[in-house]
């Protein structure tokens, strides 16, 4: 028997409004909402409710032997509690069913991974928390931001329990080795690394309504049949796919319900594949070898690298100085500020940046709601000044009741020293 892991993310960054620089100190409310409502529910309309409803008729029509896992953003998660609960219900549907795996993933859809211990720690464990509390079952599996995966990394997510952890597996990753096998982590051989098939995964996601591609049109019978051609002893075909592909980037007309809804009678009648989630395939394949990832990898882009976020000086800039604002984050007990520091982290905001061309460009500014990566840089650093601002104020009265009360103590603090300390651990560029 093999499997097909068949995996859609569901992520909404939380988008900010025009901050001008004369906003500095003036505002504190960061979030463009009209188009946050606008754009979700178009993407609601288009996406989310109708491929739910198809996923669950599927499910139902073979009586389980459709399956799938989802990760879905806390900003998406958000959003939706705020404008749709109806999608929270339609997945609570799904969840119900059985035949649906939630993973887990940092809830701000941040990149902490790469610079803060802690802060990455303390987005999974809220993140866990809210799925289980949303569709009753707590997480085995977890999928970082964009599958952003290194050997560090995926030893972190291995000491918080997880059994496993998605990564990319395109051949810039993989050189000779094939992704169709599970792996285990170099450090912790406990964590099962579970691949992306990255061509099958994209013929869907990207290249489905291209008339100019090789394969157009593509039908779920001739899916299969390259299916049926990967070499037998290859166990698990793991397809990674954004969730918005389906009547969204991939509009209705395209074909790409009808794709979806064939596909699960052609693999039950035409392959000797079984679709399973990840946790099920788990227990029915075993780890061939220990994949070795020193530096990071993700999914996004041709690099297959951190350059989506990272790649030029604007984002490095943008970033270090979020970062700079960690240990006084360790003070803060303020829930807005709180709510803002985690929203001000999403991936978006530093891949709005990109100054990226070729073949990357188009990807770049399809997605990016501003002008230029220049214009994205100056909005949210007005915006990060002001939170700035607003932190340094409610840090600065906290540590000075603290310091007034060691003093009529005459006590040390030991609060203090221990601040420090936790900081350089978790904020030190360890991945």
């Amino acid at each position: 028997m093999r499997s097909i892991c068949l995996y859609f993310k569901v992520h909404q960054p939380i988008r900010l409004r025009k901050f001008r620089f004369f906003d500095i100190g003036n505002e504190s409310y960061y979030y463009d909402d009209y188009n946050n409502e606008l754009i979700l529910r178009r993407v609601i309309e288009n996406c989310y409710l109708p491929a739910n409803k198809l996923i669950l008729d599927l499910i139902n029509k073979y009586q389980g032997r459709f399956r799938v896992s989802f990760s879905i953003s806390g900003t998406a998660i958000d959003q939706f509690k705020i404008f749709a609960p109806e999608v929270l219900e339609s997945f609570k549907e799904l969840a119900a069913t059985g035949h649906v795996e939630f993973l887990a993933e940092p809830y701000a859809h941040s990149l902490a991974a790469v610079k803060d211990q802690t802060e990455f720690r303390k987005q999974i464990e809220t993140h866990t928390a809210e799925i289980e509390s949303l569709f009753g079952k707590k997480p085995e599996v977890f999928s970082n931001t964009d599958q952003i995966y290194s050997d560090k990394i995926g030893a972190l997510v291995a000491e918080m329990g997880y059994k496993a952890i998605l990564a990319e597996g395109s051949s810039h990753v993989m050189k000779w080795r094939s992704p169709n096998y599970l792996y285990s982590n170099a450090i912790n051989k406990e964590l099962t690394v579970m691949l992306k098939n990255d061509m099958l995964s994209d013929d869907i996601a990207f290249r489905f309504s291209n008339k100019h591609w090789v394969g157009w049109p593509l039908t779920a019978q001739k899916y299969v049949s390259w299916l049926n051609k990967i070499p037998k002893h290859e166990k698990i075909v793991n397809l990674f796919i954004d969730y918005e592909t389906f009547g969204e980037r991939q509009k209705a007309e395209t074909g790409i319900f009808n794709f979806l809804e064939t596909l699960p009678l052609n693999v039950c009648r035409k392959s000797d594949f079984q679709f399973q989630t990840f946790s099920e395939a788990l227990n029915h394949h075993e780890c061939i070898s220990i994949l070795n990832m020193p530096e990071p990898t993700s999914c996004a882009d041709h690099e297959r690298d951190l350059s989506a976020w990272l790649g030029n000086e604007l984002q490095k800039d943008a970033f270090e100085n979020l970062y700079e604002l960690s240990e006084q984050i360790l003070h803060c007990t303020d829930r807005n500020l709180l709510k803002d520091w985690q929203y001000l982290q999403t991936s978006d905001h530093f891949y709005y940046m990109s100054t990226k061309h070729h073949s990357d460009g188009n990807i770049h500014s399809i997605l990016n709601p501003y002008n230029s990566p220049y214009e994205a840089f100056l909005n949210y650093s007005n915006i990060l000044n002001d939170f700035t601002l607003r932190l340094n104020r409610k840090v600065r009265v906290k540590t000075l009741d603290m310091n007034m009360v060691n003093k009529d103590e005459s006590l040390p603090n030991p609060h203090k020293s221990s601040a420090k300390k936790t900081h350089k651990a978790s904020n030190s560029n360890i991945f």
